[in-house]
């Protein structure tokens, strides 16, 4: 009985910080290049001469960055230590800074690939990492939530925090700023390997004798692995397109201004990082009251009544529960895929991980385009027609996940029986 209790006993979140803050903050600062960028839209775009519209299509390019280096590194993330490899995605950071605060629009083009390309490598490292401190089971699972938890705060209060320096040294100061930190992130990371006996060195004896193809397929062949790819992948095109036509939902339906619409992206902001923390410490609890493949589906069930219904409402304070909703709904989405994946890829996690973040990156692009192409042809109707739709197909392969569960919670206990072992999909 004592050692059932000693197994059930999980680390408190406060615990987890203070051995994780080096990856916490770095996973913050990963965020916080493109927010600059995006903030300062209008006077990057002076500073190097181009136009608004031509600076802010360079987005883009770090999305594509990030797709395409995610995917073709998704491997060798398991083939090196975390911190290294996190590392390795902050000094890429550090350069892409500071040539993106020349203000130079060829080195702002070299600025956005770079930061996709490292954060690409940065937050999967960082995950893993995470998971990595504390085994196979509901802790790792726990850990890696924090990680994701931490940057969904981030996204919700890095604009102003960025906004305060700026007053003082601008645009480009941020940048440099976020270049230095990520330096000293980096040293830093590179003196803190994972203890002997972890994950981490599981992988270095086992999981990186797999040959590269080898590697996607061992993931390919793990229970639910590819359901849960295609969830994140489906689940960020709608929550990514939704977002992306927000305000001018906002502005044509009730006529908010930017002013007004600013407490709506905090609303959404606030309810995604609550639920999402919230969400984690729920289905890593030592004795859940839930299983995680059936939160899973619970979510995606209010996102899908979310979406739809917050497309056909008049009235303005059943829009803002529909969008806290929706929102919220969303995180425990993300938080139940993660710990899923976390809990059932053991060994090769960090190309879960990986690939995960990848299609996370192609999601952002075919959720607006999607979502365009629903305004264009049926207006807010259409809208709900085509965000419903990509919806239900997550829905439909959430049940997947959960029917392929074996009865359990992907790793109920500490997951090592199953953590890692292909089975057929």
């Amino acid at each position: 009985m004592g050692e059932e209790r000693a197994a059930d006993a999980l680390p408190g979140d406060l615990t987890m910080t203070r051995r994780l803050w080096p990856l916490l903050l770095a996973s913050a600062v990963g965020l916080l290049p493109f927010t600059v960028f995006s903030t300062y839209l209008v006077p990057i775009a002076d500073e190097s001469g181009s136009s608004v519209a031509a600076m802010g299509g360079l987005r883009g390019l770090g999305g594509l960055a990030a797709l395409l280096v995610g995917t073709a590194l998704a491997p060798l993330i398991d083939r090196v230590p975390r911190e290294w490899a996190a590392a390795g995605g902050l000094g890429v950071l550090a350069v892409s800074t500071a040539l993106g605060a020349s203000g130079e629009y060829l080195l702002l083009v070299a600025f956005c690939l770079l930061v996709g390309a490292g954060t690409a490598v940065l937050n999967p490292a960082l995950t893993a990492a995470a998971a990595d401190r504390f085994g196979t089971g509901k802790a790792a699972s726990r850990a890696a939530t924090l990680v994701t938890a931490t940057q969904s705060m981030t996204a919700m209060l890095a604009a102003p925090v960025i906004a305060l320096p700026a007053v003082l040294w601008g645009w480009e100061g941020d940048l440099l700023a976020v270049s230095a930190v990520s330096l000293l992130l980096a040293v830093v990371l590179l003196a803190r390997r994972a203890p002997s006996g972890t994950a981490a060195d599981e992988e270095a004896d086992g999981g990186g004798k797999l040959s590269y193809l080898a590697s996607f397929k061992a993931l390919a062949a793990m229970r639910g692995v590819v359901p849960l790819l295609l969830i994140s992948l489906l689940r960020t095109a709608v929550f990514m397109g939704y977002l992306a036509y927000l305000a001018a939902y906002y502005d044509s339906r009730f006529h908010l201004d930017p002013g007004l619409f600013s407490l709506v992206w905090t609303l959404s902001g606030a309810s995604f990082f609550v639920s999402n923390l919230c969400t984690g410490r729920l289905t890593n609890s030592a004795r859940p009251g839930v299983r995680t493949e059936h939160l899973l589906v619970l979510g995606l069930l209010a996102a899908l009544a979310s979406v739809v219904g917050f497309y056909f409402t008049h009235w303005l304070p059943l829009a803002l529960v529909l969008t806290s909703l929706h929102a919220a709904s969303h995180a425990v989405v993300a938080a139940c895929a993660v710990s899923l994946l976390v809990r059932r890829c053991g060994t090769l996690r960090g190309s879960a991980l990986s690939i995960n973040a990848a299609g996370m990156s192609l999601g952002v692009f075919v959720g607006a385009a999607l979502g365009g192409v629903g305004l264009g042809l049926g207006g807010y109707p259409g809208v709900a027609l085509v965000f419903g739709t990509l919806t239900a197909v997550a829905l439909g392969a959430a049940f997947l996940v959960s029917r392929r569960s074996g009865g359990t919670d992907g790793g109920e206990g500490d997951g090592s029986s199953e953590a890692g072992t292909p089975d057929a999909v």
